[in-house]
């Protein structure tokens, strides 16, 4: 089976090509909201990032996403520490979840795959792209949070143009018609 991997910025539109591939049969797996779910239930990694970032930045039981930003990208070296701490659980997720489908190929949705240094792992990437603008007003209406906080996340991001050529396919989100095309064209190259 090929693991696909579909990375893109901050509001690029990523979770909207995952659920465009679900939605032709494709199992696919996301890793923010598989990153979401184990630092709220799993007790290692609870305890992980109470011992790097103080036992506060849970209340009540779970994560304070909003802290926990303000404090990682604000400080490379903290963001470092927290990546250390989910990614490796985030992995072996996935490898749980690879062990339980079937089909020709699942699609991963990692929104730091270069930035870790896990780009081997995949048999292809497709990177999806959305104007900067589109991508803040998204961000700011989907998390409620600041321009300024969209722009820090983006600052923490790798740019672009350091790797649309290490990509196989590039989705240019800019129009939903357009969106389901070039999906429906990747998905018709790897289906059996």
């Amino acid at each position: 089976m090929k693991v696909v991997g579909l990375t893109g910025g901050i509001g690029s539109g990523k979770s909207t090509v995952l659920n465009l591939f679900k939605k032709l049969g494709v199992s696919v797996y996301s890793a923010d909201k598989s990153a979401k779910y184990l630092i709220n239930t799993d007790e290692n990694i609870i305890k992980l990032i109470k011992d790097s970032f103080g036992s506060n930045i849970y209340y009540h039981n779970t994560l304070d996403s909003k802290l926990l930003s303000k404090i990682v990208f604000n400080d490379t070296q903290k963001l470092n520490i927290l990546n250390s701490i989910v990614h490796p659980a985030v992995e072996k997720d996935f490898q749980a979840f690879l062990s339980n489908v079937e089909g020709c190929y699942v699609v991963k949705e990692a929104a730091i795959i270069f930035e870790i240094g896990s780009e081997n792992k995949y048999d292809s990437i497709i990177l999806v792209k959305s104007p900067i603008e589109d991508r803040i007003k998204r961000v700011i209406k989907r998390d409620k949070i600041s321009r300024s906080q969209v722009l820090k996340v983006i600052d923490n991001q790798i740019d672009e143009s350091l790797i649309t050529e290490k990509c196989d396919y590039i989705i240019n989100n800019t129009d939903i018609e357009y969106l389901n095309k070039d999906v429906m064209d990747i998905h018709d190259k790897f289906k059996c």
